[in-house]
């Protein structure tokens, strides 16, 4: 057996590992293991510091998704206001601004530091003794709302810095934004769950950032860029605000990595003109660039004026938006059935790409922006990549334009098309929809279901359009002679995908019911019924009472459950699936073995300080009990936290038997 010792040693090992890593990944973008060997390692110290609560530390990479949803922000006072910036749109003004500062310092050119103007949402970190302590929004420059524990799930922010180099106090600014990639794949998500789509990256990143639930935030691809240092205590800053950047890069925190100096009014406008033309390509969304004097002891001497600094600038880009002709509005078809009408244009080119269709959310999002076919409308880049619709030029019509409608049958099979109360989505009723059973496939092998490498959009078009996958099933019946009657699939690449599907078979359950596409069931709730059971058969098996007792399952995804496996076709996939030995069940290890709470249900209220909601959920899953949403008589505990409702009010009106946290994790052996 281990001594404390030696579990305190490898705990601390496995946060240095981790938290290098982490800033390997998130950081430098130069990952040096693969994600399996990080999963191992992040499991590991999982299970050591639930073993060990009493190790577990504010700093840990566990400690990333804090307690439960609150009902509203507190407020921060910014110790120094974080001031908006004056504006420069064109070359004219920016040499305004320039001849402006040249004169107040009394000198004719100066250092200035160029920067990307990110497109995201400021935010002030404050960090005591090494440790993360407060991160707030800009808010008005002088008071911002209290987002710590969302902000603690953004895993480029560092929770702690290196003590013998950071100040006592000080804190840092950036800009918490969404890249391109990770708002292009959320979107997609919402679009494949039939929710309503982001405009744009910005409004998803502040969105995110402002969710009540830090579980939420979580699960978004959020990042951020540093951009500077609001104040320090303890330590002398570098005395430019280059140095000052490096120097926050040496402490852990990401920095851009695009910044430069110029030190002449000419060079400054030519890294702008380079940066429009690159802008495209950026992972990033920017909508211009911040020019900054360079000394912090001409900026101290510069001030600020009507709320802003004197010694900054934004220097804003061009929109990327155009104008053309909307011919149609054509309708395509998503796994769960979601109608989803997209334009048809004129060809017209906007920042360098040929645009010939865009986006429309839904028919409510056409109605309201009273977009019709035949209009000339305004095209925007959104985050410079996904073109949508601004809007009509509703000066230019001609009265021959068309009201969109949706169609009453589905595009592709012809059946009904509904739209459920409360949805902003119309929907195909067929559920044996070509449409839908194509996408389905696609979903099914996607990175975050059962992630089969080398079986992409692609193959899963030409599999299916030879009849040769019908269905999710079929995957794992496919031989080198299907493959091979393919273009382009040589002996080798057939080798490999077939060597990629048996890997697949072992996925988690958790992954697997994703991958199953249930309508309304994403990877949070799929974790969730894979704590709770053991198999895929128990929950295809469940009412919907059943299922709502769940913590967070409400009727709507406890119906869509039950819903979905008392189609023949569902069960049928899951049968194939059976037959060529995927994993359909929850792996048991000696710790799920033990069985200390079988029998038992167990209610949540209030916030946990060593666990959050869904950790103790899994954990009475996992230990054999049932984690509840309401009080009832059946109920056998009620935990209470901090803050605790009218749960804990009605418990003992019950005469039901209410403990703490600690007295729960005494209970299941982790205390």
């Amino acid at each position: 057996m281990e001594s404390p010792a030696d579990v305190r040693e490898r705990i601390d090992s496995l946060r240095k590992q981790i938290l290098y890593h982490n800033h390997q990944y998130y950081v430098l973008d130069s990952p040096e293991i693969s994600d399996e060997e990080y999963d191992r390692l992040f499991a590991e110290l999982r299970a050591l510091e639930q073993q060990h609560p009493d190790l577990i530390a504010p700093d840990s990479p566990t400690q990333r998704v804090g307690a439960g949803p609150v009902s509203a922000f507190g407020v921060v006072e910014h110790r120094v206001p974080l001031l908006s910036l004056a504006n420069a749109f064109a070359p004219d003004d920016l040499a305004a601004w320039w001849r402006r500062t040249s004169t107040l310092l009394g000198q004719l050119e100066f250092d200035a530091v160029c920067e990307p103007k990110i497109d995201g949402l400021a935010v002030a970190l404050t960090y005591v003794n090494g440790l993360l302590s407060v991160g707030a929004t800009r808010g008005d420059g002088y008071h911002g709302e209290d987002i710590t524990r969302n902000l603690r799930t953004v895993k480029s922010i560092p929770l702690s810095v290196p003590r013998e180099s950071a100040p006592t106090r000080f804190e840092v600014r950036g800009e918490v934004y969404l890249p391109r990639e990770g708002f292009r794949r959320l979107n997609e998500h919402r679009m494949q769950e039939g929710l309503p789509l982001f405009a744009n990256p910005r409004n998803a990143a502040a969105g995110s950032v402002r969710q009540l639930d830090p579980a939420v935030t979580a699960e978004r691809p959020l990042d951020i860029f540093v951009y500077g240092l609001g104040w320090a205590e303890g330590k002398a800053r570098p005395p430019t605000h280059y140095e000052t950047l490096a120097w926050l890069r040496d402490m852990g925190f990401k920095t851009n990595p695009l910044t430069t100096r110029a030190g002449t009014l000419e060079e400054t406008q030519r890294i702008r003109d380079r940066w429009v033309d690159e802008r495209p390509t950026w992972s990033f969304e920017a909508d211009g660039m911040v020019v900054k004097v360079n000394s912090v002891h001409l900026q101290e001497e510069l001030g600020t004026v009507a709320r802003e600094p004197r010694w900054a600038i934004a220097y804003k880009f061009a929109a990327l938006q155009g104008t053309t002709r909307l011919k149609e509005i054509r309708v395509n078809v998503g796994r769960t059935g979601s109608l989803n009408p997209y334009a048809v244009l004129e060809p017209v080119r906007i920042g360098g790409v040929l645009i010939s269709q865009a986006t429309l959310h839904n028919e409510e999002d056409i109605h309201r922006k009273d977009i019709r076919e035949g209009d000339m409308v305004i095209i925007q880049r959104a985050g410079d990549v996904i073109p949508e619709i601004v809007g009509p030029v509703t000066s230019l019509r001609t009265g021959s334009e068309q009201v969109f409608h949706m169609p009453a049958n589905c595009p592709v099979c012809g059946a009904e098309v509904t739209k459920p109360a409360g949805e902003a989505m119309h929907r195909c009723t067929n559920a044996a929809c070509p449409a839908q059973a194509l996408e389905r496939i696609k979903h099914f092998v996607s990175r975050n279901a059962m992630d089969i490498e080398g079986v992409g959009e692609k193959l899963c078009d030409a599999l299916f359009a030879r009849g040769i996958v019908k269905d999710a099933g079929d995957l794992y019946s496919l031989t080198k002679a299907d493959l091979l009657q393919l273009e382009r699939m040589g002996e080798k690449s057939a080798e490999n995908v077939l060597a990629s599907i048996a890997a697949s078979k072992d996925r988690p359950l958790g992954r697997l019911l994703f991958a199953l596409g249930i309508p309304h069931v994403g990877q949070e709730y799929a974790e969730l019924l894979a704590g709770r059971y053991r198999s895929v058969d128990e929950p295809a098996a469940a009412g919907i009472d059943e299922l709502a007792e769940l913590s967070s399952v409400g009727p709507t995804i406890a119906g869509s459950v039950v819903a979905f496996f008392r189609l023949d076709r569902n069960r049928q996939i899951v049968e194939k699936l059976r037959a060529a030995h995927v994993t359909l069940s929850r792996k048991e290890t000696q710790e799920s073995a033990n069985q200390p709470l079988a029998g038992l249900t167990f209610v949540f209220t209030g916030r946990l300080s060593r666990l959050s909601r869904p950790e103790a959920e899994a954990m009475v899953a996992r230990l054999g009990g049932r984690a509840g949403q309401d009080v009832s008589r059946n109920t056998s505990y009620v935990v209470v936290g901090e803050d605790a409702g009218s749960k804990a009010t009605k418990a003992r009106a019950l005469g039901l038997k209410v403990i703490d946290e600690a007295e729960f994790l005494q209970m299941t052996g982790e205390g």
